[in-house]
């Protein structure tokens, strides 16, 4: 059964330059498959793009980029939402639901310097900004020598402080910097195995209401197999830790011939406890699998080093 094409559709969407480029290459998709649908995109400025003075985990979390997002889709005044799925809590709210999951882009850790090629090649006391309290963790444990400090904004703005000096280098998704033409910026990758990535880092997600069937129908053709199934089986690890800002962990999953490949990580902010774990398994099973690497994690104290976490993030 083919989709009926609607005569309009609103995507809402944050107005930063990253998420606005998010918004038309969903319009574009769209467009593609329902020509005769007019698609507008409403720019939305966010809490979490408000408030620029506190770290993410400190403020209240993943749920501050999407929550207006919601309320236009609630009061009619939007159809659908495009998000970076890594800023998506792991607990929707009642009333939506994630309709699609586009293909993802690269899921790496970028390190971006004017100065230096590596995180290895900066001096003592060096200091490196980041967003992400896992890579916070990641290199304060690979990298005692080296201080971590809070880089809030856009992707624009982190940009702009890293070239004023005020970080000698700083830790970005490699998605944002390429969707948005920007690969230079990047001297070099963090590859998994030195740190893995944010459950849904490099992947886009469409949420609709609940209500809508008619766009679940619709927006079905944009949906990638592979990185939903990978995708459902990382945020499955992140919920059962209460994963959001406020926690260093990394759940990171790759499919080949229907084979997943699913790892994970919990760690305090100092990176001084981890653990890690990975498993194999039936890609058909994601949410099965993300519970099993979970048990596993457990196996490891999980629970403790999360408690540790807590009490870092109040101090």
């Amino acid at each position: 059964m083919t989709a009926v094409s609607p005569k309009k559709l609103v995507i809402a969407s944050r107005e930063s330059r990253l998420a606005m480029w998010q918004a038309e290459h969903v319009r574009d998709r769209l467009l593609s498959l329902y020509p005769d649908c007019q698609v507008d995109i409403l720019g939305m400025t966010t809490r979490g793009d408000q408030i620029l003075d506190r770290a993410l985990s400190k403020v209240g979390g993943k749920g501050l980029f999407v929550k207006e997002l919601e309320v236009a889709m609630a009061e009619g005044r939007a159809d659908l939402a495009v998000h970076s799925l890594k800023d998506v809590p792991m607990e929707l709210p009642e009333g939506f639901t994630l309709a699609a999951i586009l293909e993802r882009e690269d899921p790496r850790d970028a390190f971006v310097s004017n100065d230096y090629d590596s995180l290895s090649s900066l001096p003592d006391g060096a200091v490196v900004g980041t967003s992400s309290l896992r890579r916070q963790a990641v290199i304060s444990a690979r990298f005692p020598h080296l201080v971590v400090r809070p880089l809030r904004g856009n992707l624009d703005t982190r940009l702009r402080k890293l070239d004023e000096g005020e970080y000698a280098a700083i830790i970005l998704a490699a998605a944002g910097l390429k969707r948005l033409e920007l690969p230079q910026r990047i001297r070099g990758f963090l590859e998994p195995e030195a740190s893995l990535p944010a459950a849904g880092q490099g992947a886009m997600a469409i949420e609709v209401s609940d209500s809508r069937p008619d766009l679940l129908e619709l927006l079905a053709p944009l949906n990638h197999l592979a990185t939903s199934q990978s995708v459902i089986a990382e945020r499955t690890v992140s919920k059962v830790f209460g994963g959001s800002c406020q926690i260093p962990l990394a759940a990171f999953a790759t499919v080949a011939d229907q084979t997943m490949h699913l790892r994970g990580m919990v760690a305090t902010p100092d990176g001084r406890r981890v653990a890690s774990a990975e498993i194999f398994g039936d890609a058909s099973e994601p949410g099965t699998l993300g519970l099993q690497l979970a048990q596993a994690l457990s196996a490891q104290d999980a629970e403790g080093i999360l408690a540790l976490c807590k009490a870092q993030i109040v101090e």
